[in-house]
Order: C-alpha cells, then sequence, then structure tokens
C-alpha cells in the first residue's frame, strides 16, 4: 500500500492518505447516509430562534419518527447571522451554538449521521465577498474556527458542510465566483483539519458554486479536491428538477422526457466527476420548487414519477439523497406525512423501482356515452399484475385488456365504476406490479368547465368557475396581437399558483396581483385554461388602473 502526501496552498496542514482510502472510506460512510432528510426552516431560520419562520421546536419525538421513517441521516442547516458578535471576533451567541449541539447529540444518539452548516449565511454576507473580501473571509474563517472547536470531539457520523449554496453579488463573473468559493472551501477544510481531534480525519463536505452540477461547476470543484488529496471529502450538489416543471410554467406539467433527460443528465454528470472517481457524492437537498408553495402546484402523478424515477437513478449512480422538507411533508408535531401516497413512493424507491403510468386519471365526460379508456404503462422493468378496486380485483378481459404496455379500461367497467356518474372522482383503481408501491388511477367524470363574467381589482380578482369535475393544469395568456402578456413574457403558459390558482371549494380561478402587475393597462389579455381532461376554456381580461374587468370568450 502506497501512502501518498500532499500540503494545499497556503496550509501547513499535510493529509497523508492510503492511495486506495478514499474509495474505501468516504464512500462507504457516504453510502450509509442513505437516506437522508432535512431539518428545514427551523434553525436555518433568520429571526431570533428556530421558530422564527413558523415551525414549533425540534423534539427528540421528531427525531425519533425521522428514525422510524426509514432515514439514515440527518442534515441540520444553520443560519448563523443573527447570532454573531462584531468584528474581529463574531462570537456565536452561547445559547444559541448550545441549542444546536443539543440537537445534534439527540441525533446522533438515535444512530443518525448528522450534516451541519452554514446555510442562508450564503445570501446574508457570503455573497458580498466580490466587494468585501477581507471580511466575508475574516468572518467565515471565525465562524468557521469556533465550529470547529465545538464538534471537534463529536465522533465521526458527524459531518461539517462548508457553505449551503454559495452565490455571490458583483463579481465579475463565474470565474471570479469559482475562484471566491475555492478559497472559502480551502479555508474551511484547513480550519477544520488543523483544529484537531476527531475533526482531523473527519467527513467534510464540499459544495460546488450554487451546488450545481452545471460542468464547469462541477469540473472546478473536482479540480481542487484532487489538489487537496484528502480522503475524507465529499462533494454536494442540490437537485429541484427542470425548471419549467418543478414550478409548473411553460406547459411544463408532464414528467416527460425532456424533465426525465435533465434528471439523467445531471446525475450522470456528478457520477463521472465524483463518484467514478472515487469521490463521494451527498444530493443535500432535492424535491420541487413549486413546493415552496405548497406540494400541489404539481399534479400527483407528475410528481410521483419525478420521485421514483429520482431515486432509482441516483441509486443507480450511487449518490446519497436528502430530501428537503421544510415542514410540509413530515408534520412537526402530527409526525404525519401530509402525503403518505408520495411518501410511499418515495421511500420504495430507496431499493426498488415502482410500475407507473402516463397518468393516474382517466376521464369520462358526462355529456358524453362512457368509452374504452387505454393508458400507456411504464413498467420500469416490472411485470403488470393486475388491477383492483379497493380489496376487489377486475377481472381481465372483462373490465381491462394489457396488450405490452398497454393497459384498456373497458366501457363496461368504465360505467359500473362511474355509477350515477356525479362530477369528480367516481372510483380510485389500483394497478399492481411485482415490485414497488402500486399506481392509482382515478375514474373521474367531468364536463367542459363553465366560466362567467366577473369584475375586481389587480390586488383581488377571481373568475367564476364552474369546475364540472375537471381539473385544471396550466393557463396561457396573450394579447390581441399574440404576444406573450403576463410575467415571464418569454412564455405564452404562466406559473401555477404564482399567476393564477383554481380554488375548488368556492368554485373560482384567481388572477394573483403579481400577474396583473407585468399586464398592460388597457390591453385585453386572451387567456386559455387548459384542463387535464385535454379540454380548454378562453376568456378575457383587461386592466385599467387597479380595476379589472372579465368577460367570458365566445
Amino acid at each position: 500500500m502506497v501512502a501518498a502526501a500532499a500540503v494545499i496552498a497556503g496550509s501547513v496542514t499535510p493529509v497523508v492518505v492510503a492511495a486506495d482510502a478514499r474509495a474505501r472510506s468516504a464512500m462507504d460512510q457516504v453510502a450509509a447516509m442513505q437516506p437522508g432528510w432535512n431539518l428545514g426552516n427551523s434553525l436555518d431560520s433568520t429571526g431570533g430562534d428556530e421558530t422564527s419562520w413558523g415551525n414549533p421546536r425540534i423534539t427528540e419525538a421528531l427525531l425519533d419518527n425521522v428514525k422510524a421513517q426509514g432515514f439514515k441521516s440527518i442534515r441540520i442547516p444553520v443560519t448563523w447571522s443573527a447570532h454573531l458578535g462584531p468584528a474581529p471576533d463574531h462570537t456565536i451567541e452561547a445559547a444559541y451554538l448550545d441549542r444546536v449541539k443539543e440537537v445534534v447529540r439527540w441525533a446522533v444518539a438515535r444512530g443518525l449521521y448528522v450534516m451541519v452548516n452554514l446555510h442562508h449565511d450564503s445570501w446574508q454576507w457570503i455573497n458580498t465577498m466580490p466587494a468585501d473580501r477581507a471580511g466575508v473571509v475574516n468572518r467565515f474563517n471565525a465562524v468557521w474556527r469556533q465550529l470547529a472547536a465545538a464538534f471537534r470531539d463529536f465522533g465521526p457520523r458527524l459531518t461539517l458542510e462548508s457553505v449551503n449554496e454559495p452565490q455571490f453579488t458583483g463579481s465579475s463573473g463565474q470565474a471570479q465566483e469559482i475562484e471566491l468559493l475555492n478559497e472559502l472551501n480551502a479555508s474551511f477544510r484547513d480550519i477544520v483539519r488543523r483544529s484537531g481531534g476527531n475533526n482531523a480525519g473527519r467527513l467534510l463536505v464540499l459544495p460546488t458554486l450554487h451546488t450545481s452540477a452545471n460542468q464547469p461547476l462541477v469540473d472546478a470543484l473536482a479540480n481542487q479536491m484532487r489538489g487537496f488529496n484528502d480522503p475524507n471529502l465529499a462533494a454536494t450538489v442540490h437537485y429541484y428538477g427542470y425548471w419549467p416543471f418543478s414550478v409548473n410554467i411553460a406547459g411544463g406539467t408532464r414528467f416527460d422526457a425532456i424533465a426525465q433527460k435533465d434528471l439523467t443528465d445531471y446525475f450522470d454528470r456528478v457520477h463521472s466527476a465524483f463518484v467514478a472517481k472515487g469521490v463521494p457524492v451527498i444530493l443535500g437537498e432535492y424535491g420541487l420548487l413549486g413546493f415552496d408553495r405548497h406540494t400541489g402546484t404539481i399534479e400527483q402523478g407528475e410528481k410521483l414519477k419525478f420521485f421514483e424515477h429520482l431515486g432509482y437513478y441516483a441509486r443507480a449512480k450511487k449518490i446519497t439523497t436528502m430530501l428537503w422538507d421544510n415542514g410540509q411533508h413530515l408534520g412537526r408535531t402530527s409526525l404525519r406525512w401530509s402525503d403518505p401516497e408520495l411518501f410511499a413512493q418515495i421511500r420504495s424507491s430507496w431499493t426498488t423501482r415502482s410500475g407507473t403510468a402516463f397518468t393516474d386519471q382517466v376521464f369520462n365526460e358526462r355529456s358524453s356515452a362512457i368509452t374504452a379508456k387505454t393508458i400507456t404503462l411504464n413498467l420500469n422493468g416490472t411485470t403488470f399484475l393486475g388491477l383492483w378496486h379497493g380489496d376487489t380485483a377486475l377481472v381481465r378481459g372483462r373490465d381491462y385488456t394489457v396488450s405490452g404496455d398497454r393497459l384498456t379500461l373497458t366501457a363496461q367497467a368504465l360505467t359500473r365504476l362511474s355509477g350515477s356518474r356525479p362530477y369528480g372522482t367516481n372510483a380510485v383503481l389500483t394497478a399492481r406490479f411485482s415490485r414497488g408501491v402500486a399506481w392509482r388511477l382515478h375514474v373521474i367524470t367531468h364536463d367542459r368547465p363553465v366560466l362567467s363574467n366577473s369584475s375586481g381589482t389587480t390586488a383581488s380578482f377571481a373568475i367564476p368557475t364552474a369546475f364540472r369535475g375537471d381539473l385544471l393544469a396550466t393557463m396561457e395568456a396573450r394579447y390581441a396581437d399574440g404576444t406573450n402578456a403576463g410575467p415571464h413574457d418569454w412564455t405564452s403558459f404562466k406559473e401555477y399558483d404564482r399567476t393564477f390558482k383554481p380554488d375548488y371549494p368556492n368554485g373560482t380561478t384567481a388572477l394573483t396581483a403579481d400577474f396583473f402587475a407585468a399586464v398592460r393597462d388597457n390591453s385585453p389579455v386572451t387567456l386559455t385554461f387548459h384542463y387535464w381532461s385535454g379540454l380548454t376554456v378562453m376568456y378575457s381580461v383587461t386592466k385599467s388602473g387597479s380595476a379589472v374587468t372579465g368577460v367570458v370568450t365566445p
């Protein structure tokens, strides 16, 4: 076994490693951290304490529950900005540091791996480094010297992450930003290693710029890490999906081939740059950006396909994943999942693939006779076993047929399942496969939605909508000359919930102040509402000052 040693620039900390130690130790530890969960919007909140963003105080019961759900690691994002004293020492508030240490101890005591970082500090003050390089470096170093000392005697289940989503404002460009991040990452590593104790060999996590897997940013971090010659390092990136799909804009309503390729290309790049060369990768956050508003911004079946594929492909590329959860998934006091079906899909993806389908909706128009409906299955290497309605197995040949990946529901079965055909979901079927979780199919009765004239203001405008069982997928907005109206005018398709939002219980479709802020005065805008049944309905709105009128388009 040949040993190698290297001293990083500006450092007097030599790191002696066995030639094959990286693959044997850091890779194994990161693999043991799979799967992981983020304790978001708690200690990373930017107010006075961990409750300032609306989540309750962290409890041991919460961590017990996280462990019971099957998670092996927990990322504890921490924002230190509001708890630092003045320069030059930037002393961390003792009570706050003690609270962070307490939560870390609770997690470690439960056998969880833990990752602690500098979180929203990245955009609160670290981002000013182009204009205040010395000031930011001094503050960054002061914080990490204190954290290194505080955690030096914690066991190896604790990992430390340099900084969350590093970013810079007022730079001369990407080259300078990479240089600045390299300086911070090198300083972080050197400070922690110098502090001794268990920090001498602790797993340290270094991010790419913006925690992005764009090739130049991945290459920059890979080059720096090679220079360190340190066996106990991991790289980290974040992934929130193909942006149009992630927020439901520009017609990105489905997890289609484009969205899927974005995911696989992303993971392929970090695998090639790091994992294939023996450097472990942690996907420190993943999810969908629309979830920051609510999880309904993305249609249920489409989001399930996204998480199924992400879990599968991360496993294939040996990338450890950490689900971002700011409280919208696992209730911090209820200790229940807000969407059990979503979590079941995520949990299943940790170990196997699940069969899915092109859609989870089967629409039957009430004004027409019911006909047979065919759905394409995504078998994902599984075998289709059958179709159930509750505990009752549907009869193959009578209720449905299967030809390759084509599942056809017969008109007879759909008629029986739809009953008296009230608007909305009449029945929920489950397609079972040889592995993974079942796929639900909602049998829905609908008719073309009916919109009515309305008036209001830019701050409060809603279109009376009789949805009649249908569900809104997206909305287009164009002026009379065909140009795009509203925010993001590079596309006619507007962002779900940020510019328009359906209210099914109250029978309205609201247009938001954000939408009208980007609409010209006295210029009628034609809206095209696209529904999941495939139907479209048109409507016209005109803004005049703060007043808005809406009329049905013939």
